[in-house]
């Protein structure tokens, strides 16, 4: 990242410089907790009015004269995110901010009409007598952002300023130093405690999977979609009961035979 002239008061201002200032300029702003501005290329006075403040507050400068210049102390400052450290990638952006994406156990959290369902089928085990341990339904998008391009750009798979922005999420992948940028996705990595790439499209992302463990003693009756009684006996597992994968597709919950306890309302 660079610009190519003077940005600011009594600057250039191309259009490609400003829109990249503005952009960092948020970062501190975002980071702070102050308003944004707009970035649309436009050096106005509140542009201006900002590049003098993160002077004065960040950049410590005696007289600040609004004013990017290439190489000078406030672009260096900016472009190695002075004063917006909050927003870089890395473990400590995770342990302040992964909890803000949580993934729901709730069947309720479930897209319709899957989550009807669901429901409906889970009903029906549990009125049976089986136990079932729901571990994972719908899952958070922005968190399933997170996991896909931390890995992504651990493994330099993408370069961190081409990860996609999504609304609400404020997070700074280029520490402007590959080498950075790759550590402090790979923190995060770890963190999630990731094995393989996780994928940005799921049946869980859309609410339309459930994972969950089923389990009986002895044999048991339980009733299909129409109300037919069925007898499940051994083995005594949602994963490898068949005659209970029939049931569930009754209702339009159908088994993944290759995930223990992964259903959903296509098969995969």
């Amino acid at each position: 990242m660079a610009i190519g002239a003077s940005v600011g008061k009594g600057g250039i201002n191309d259009l490609a410089d400003v829109i990249v200032v503005q952009h960092l300029l948020n970062d501190w702003l975002a980071a702070t907790g102050q308003p944004t501005l707009p970035v649309d290329g436009d050096c106005g006075p509140r542009t201006i009015a900002t590049i003098t403040a993160y002077q004065a507050q960040v950049v410590a400068l005696a007289r600040p004269d609004g004013l990017v210049t290439p190489g000078g102390k406030t672009w260096n400052a900016l472009s190695t995110g002075q004063g917006s450290q909050a927003l870089l990638s890395g473990a400590a952006w995770w342990r302040a901010n992964q909890a803000k994406y949580p993934n729901s156990e709730k069947l309720a959290d479930l897209a319709s009409p899957f989550r009807e369902r669901a429901i409906e089928f889970v009903d029906a085990l549990k009125a049976a007598g089986a136990k079932v341990i729901v571990s994972a339904t719908r899952r958070n998008r922005t968190r399933a952002h997170l996991m896909h391009y931390s890995w992504r750009v651990s493994r330099g798979e993408i370069a961190p300023r081409d990860v996609p922005a999504i609304a609400g999420l404020a997070i700074r992948w280029d520490h402007g130093d590959p080498a950075r940028s790759k550590k402090g996705a790979q923190e995060m990595s770890d963190l999630f405690g990731l094995a393989y790439q996780p994928s940005l499209t799921s049946n869980h992302i859309d609410g339309r999977a459930v994972d969950m463990t089923i389990s009986w003693t002895g044999t048991i009756e339980i009733k299909d979609k129409a109300g037919k009684k069925r007898s499940l006996a051994a083995p005594r597992t949602g994963d490898a009961n068949t005659e209970l994968h029939k049931v569930g597709a009754t209702y339009g919950v159908l088994k993944l035979l290759s995930d223990p306890p992964h259903w959903s309302d296509n098969g995969r």
